[in-house]
């Protein structure tokens, strides 16, 4: 495959993140009382902070120009997010992952020439994600049948739980891809388009259960970004998807839901926004956005 590098490294670049910032959500989520379970999110926060660094020192010149400039791998929130985050939590956060990320630059003459020399030390970072992915799913998994039978407490939904469990499924369905068939085919676009309007539906179920009471407005509008992706999925299950024009709908209710993500973001960091919801957390669905845009921009599946 031409592009295995790239699509290798654009996959971590953006997955990696989003798993040890799952990590971190679970590891300040759980009482004080269960410092074995806070211990184990740690690790694994700090084991995708490593393949981040990893990533990263291979990665200039080889990601496209189109995914830096997305804002799916970091925002103008994302630094100062980290950096409240980890004050308000006390969990350490590598910001120089992120300050590198930022600096990235897009070589077009490396992406269409695939130098052959970072094959291998590519395909071992795909087989490190896999068997990484493959234990935290096991970890998710293991918290969520204890919260739904009432042997542990966290401050996560079993919703958000099962939410990020799909993601990590997805991300290891990717790197299984990239490590059999050098192709990734994990789904149809549609069957993509699906996926990632149920991941939206829930961020506004998860943004509107976090927000204050006091900010009804900004729960009234939360509130009507589900229904639009719940009707998004309706209609996706009825219609002819091209004669419909779902995809169209889609992207222009997405781009909206971004600008409200953002001006969240915006808002959760300047203390002008009452919620319960990590700053971390606000530039996380605000990146996940920004990358749900460019697959419905592009028509690629990752």
């Amino acid at each position: 495959m031409k592009d295995y590098v790239t699509l290798s490294m654009e996959t971590h670049l953006f997955f990696a993140r989003i798993m040890k910032e799952h990590s971190l959500f679970l590891e300040a989520g759980f009482p004080c009382c269960e410092k074995d379970l806070i211990e184990e999110a740690g690790q694994f926060r700090i084991k995708f902070e490593e393949l981040l660094q990893d990533v990263l020192k291979l990665a200039d010149g080889h990601v496209h120009e189109s995914v830096l400039r997305s804002g799916e791998l970091v925002t103008e929130f994302t630094l100062p997010a980290e950096k409240s985050t980890s004050l308000l939590s006390g969990i350490p956060i590598d910001t120089k992952i992120t300050e590198k990320t930022q600096q990235l630059i897009c070589d077009c003459s490396s992406i269409q020439v695939e130098n052959r020399m970072l094959l291998q030390p590519i395909l071992r970072i795909n087989e490190r994600a896999f068997r990484l992915l493959r234990d935290l799913i096991l970890f998710k998994e293991r918290i969520l049948n204890r919260v739904k039978s009432g042997k542990l407490f966290t401050s996560n939904y079993p919703l958000l739980i099962e939410h990020i469990i799909r993601e990590a499924k997805l991300y290891r369905d990717i790197v299984s891809q990239l490590l059999t068939n050098r192709n990734i085919c994990w789904r149809n676009f549609y069957e993509t388009e699906e996926f990632w309007n149920q991941i939206m539906m829930e961020h506004a179920w998860f943004i509107r259960g976090l927000l204050d009471p006091s900010e009804a407005e900004l729960i009234e509008t939360a509130d009507d970004f589900s229904k639009d992706y719940a009707k998004l999925l309706h209609s996706a299950c009825r219609q002819d998807r091209r004669a419909s024009g779902i995809t169209e709908r889609t992207l222009r209710e997405t781009i909206k839901y971004r600008n409200f993500k953002a001006t969240g973001a915006e808002g959760i960091l300047s203390g002008q926004i009452a919620s319960i919801i990590l700053p971390l957390l606000a530039d996380h669905v605000l990146r996940e956005a920004n990358h749900y845009i460019r697959i419905l921009e592009t028509g690629k599946t990752h």
